[in-house]
């Protein structure tokens, strides 16, 4: 059975052939999980100072996502977002003023949370990819940090994205052309038309295609060896040189864990003949990412695909580069 979203088939995996892996964040860093209905009900939304003018909060931006997925798909089941959020602004109700905080009541406490992520997977739209079973995922992120919040109401940012997540890993899977990652908005309509855009624009066989062809092409623990050392001295390029080369967007702590788990990683480590593939890279790129903050993650993620694909480019066309030989 196949499903079709934007003339593109979709292939139904049958549940029953799945391996079925533990459910892990999508997201590291400093954050925590929180349900949609906490956002709703339990937090605070911040204005704009200068006119009181409400900020599109963290649930409405989730929820209209939501609505448009629904909308798109014509989707019967139910969507459950997974949210993860870091820097919780605390405050207090006017009748707790110069009550120490260790003695404020529960609901004598606001909160509201400075930076937020979030994805909604779709399950039922699923591909194979090395055995990998990828789900269909929609998702976004908020950060109050980039905004103006002591000024009048103006034009809010958000970042979406439309790609895949690895159920092996829960590693997202984002495309180029997958991410919108500078949306300026003004209204809650203006938020699910551009979500609609995104969706419709998306190029899921080409993203599909490229993931595919990571698995073709391996490299030596040699090669491997090299890329690693290549990718720690590009920070201490001069500017020139930098410029002429793949802007990186991975630090060293980021690149240490990728060495730990190219030795220790379960499902993305190096074959027994000391190879690994770009595939397995990928994943080990994408799951070191798991570190970066919620405002600039989806950014790193996009940057580790687009990576990945030029040093294939350059192998496929037998190209010298600085990276890889």
């Amino acid at each position: 059975m196949n499903l079709v979203l934007n003339n593109q088939e979709h292939q139904i995996i049958d549940e029953t052939e799945v391996i079925v892996f533990p459910k892990r964040n999508f997201i590291e860093a400093n954050t925590s999980e929180v349900s949609l209905n906490h956002l709703k009900n339990e937090c605070t939304i911040p204005v704009f100072a200068k006119d009181n003018e409400c900020t599109i909060s963290h649930y409405e931006f989730i929820n209209s996502t939501k609505e448009v997925v629904e909308d798109i798909l014509n989707y019967k089941g139910v969507l459950k977002p997974d949210i993860r959020v870091s820097h919780v602004i605390k405050g207090r109700v006017p009748t707790a003023i110069g009550k120490p905080a260790k003695e404020l009541l529960e609901h004598e406490k606001t909160i509201y949370y400075e930076r937020m992520a979030f994805v909604i997977e779709v399950p039922e739209i699923s591909e194979i990819i090395n055995g990998n079973k990828l789900n269909l995922t929609i998702g976004g992120v908020r950060s109050y940090n980039q905004e103006n919040l002591f000024s009048k109401k103006s034009m809010e940012k958000f970042k979406v994205f439309v790609g895949f997540q690895n159920t092996v890993c829960t590693n997202l899977c984002i495309s180029t052309d997958g991410l919108q990652e500078d949306l300026r908005i003004s209204s809650v309509l203006e938020l699910k038309a551009k979500v609609y855009e995104l969706i419709n624009n998306y190029k899921k066989k080409e993203h599909l295609i490229n993931m595919e062809r990571m698995f073709r092409h391996s490299l030596t623990e040699i090669q491997f060896a090299h890329l690693i050392g290549k990718m720690k001295l590009f920070p201490y390029l001069s500017k020139e040189e930098k410029q002429i080369l793949f802007p990186l967007a991975m630090n060293d702590t980021q690149l240490n864990i990728v060495v730990r788990d190219y030795h220790t990683d379960a499902h993305f480590s190096k074959s027994e003949n000391n190879t690994i593939s770009f595939w397995n890279l990928y994943n080990l790129f994408t799951e070191a990412n798991k570190s970066t903050y919620i405002d600039n993650n989806l950014e790193k993620n996009v940057n580790a695909y687009a990576y990945v694909n030029y040093l294939l480019n350059a192998i496929e066309k037998e190209e010298s580069n600085y990276f890889i030989h």
